[in-house]
């Protein structure tokens, strides 16, 4: 059973990861935590820190394989144990972003390819998905981070697109 941890402070990402797995959350333990000492002494096989995540004190006793984080926290990165790390956010520097988010559509920019927990590679592309008015586009990104890290892509798994929104 993969372990995934999500840092965050309400429920978005997660809820919008469960909704977008569905049955196949059967694969997964969700672990959801306010505070990275919530996710001391049982490691993850991923780490999703939320784009609103707070209390950074602690950070260091967080162990994951694949770590997610807003592409502002990198050199957060460096204190924890994990053996890969990818960023998401607004700058070209980041893993995942999006390069346009116009009316009722968001163009989800994967800038350089990743791997899957699974060991898959996930190539360099973009998503064109839709993005209903008000969603926050950094919540989308981390959700959708979390879901092409467990190997799930737009194309074949549609709940994707609805599950995020």
């Amino acid at each position: 059973m993969t372990r995934v941890g999500i840092w965050e402070k309400q429920e978005s990402v997660s809820g919008a990861v469960r909704r977008s797995l569905g049955r196949r959350m059967e694969e997964i333990q969700l672990v959801r935590g306010r505070h990275p000492a919530e996710f001391a002494g049982a490691p993850v096989d991923l780490l999703c820190i939320g784009p609103e995540s707070a209390g950074w004190a602690g950070v260091r006793a967080a162990e994951c394989g694949a770590l997610l984080l807003p592409g502002a926290a990198g050199p957060l990165a460096r204190g924890l144990r994990c053996r890969s790390a990818v960023s998401y956010g607004t700058s070209p520097k980041d893993t995942l972003t999006f390069s346009s988010l116009e009316g009722d559509k968001i163009c989800l920019a994967l800038q350089r390819e990743i791997v899957s927990l699974a060991g898959h590679v996930v190539e360099r592309q973009e998503f064109v998905l839709p993005f209903p008015a008000g969603e926050d586009p950094m919540t989308f990104l981390a959700a959708a981070g979390v879901l092409l890290l467990l190997g799930v892509t737009p194309e074949e798994n549609s709940p994707f697109v609805s599950g995020i929104l």
